[in-house]
């Protein structure tokens, strides 16, 4: 999988030992030596963790940077990532390695996406809601919001953020984010 051999390119090119990406990201040295052997396949929530240490987005590390001005992404060749837990898909329909990123969500009847860690400062998140019902929790001690069917809703992402699917058939949601403002606060 080009995950573990972009997360340990990325890694060694920032001069982090396993130690350091460990500390950084809250994931055992133990794990991240697992994943990057292509051994482990993380969960979504340790993906995040892993790319906001290292400060790249989960397509890059799932995908090889594409800048060009026209990219076209084929529906048989799009980047996905499939938690094994939750079944919950996360599809890419932009190209990696983006400052924004277009991303289609899937997740299973009565399933949840997990918490993603809190993003930098300035990445903003933005969400509709194609199919079904969506919670969405966001912060440590949650401000909870229910979206259906064409509602939408942006937050700035800096905080943990869990979406959950309550009802008996499938949640498609677009979420879109945009981290083009994060470097102005590095």
């Amino acid at each position: 999988m080009e995950f573990s051999t972009n997360v340990k390119n990325v890694r060694k090119s920032k001069g982090y030992t396993l130690e350091e990406l460990a500390k950084k990201s809250g994931v055992s040295k133990s794990m991240l030596s697992q994943i990057e052997r292509g051994d482990k396949n993380p969960t979504i929530h340790v993906a995040s963790q892993i790319a906001e240490a290292l400060d790249v987005t989960i397509s890059s590390l799932l995908g090889e940077d594409q800048k060009r001005s026209v990219s076209i992404i084929r529906s048989s060749n799009r980047l996905i990532y499939k938690d094994e837990n939750t079944k919950f898909e996360r599809h890419l329909l932009s190209p990696p390695a983006n400052d924004i990123e277009f991303i289609l969500n899937k997740i299973p009847p009565l399933e949840e996406t997990g918490i993603f860690p809190p993003h930098k400062k300035g990445v903003e998140e933005y969400i509709y809601v194609l199919k079904g019902k969506i919670q969405i929790e966001l912060g440590e001690e949650p401000e909870i919001y229910t979206l259906e069917e064409g509602d939408s809703i942006y937050f700035e992402a800096d905080i943990d953020h869990r979406f959950l699917n309550l009802s008996e058939e499938e949640c498609n949601y677009f979420l879109i984010i945009n981290s083009t403002k994060k470097n102005m606060y590095r």
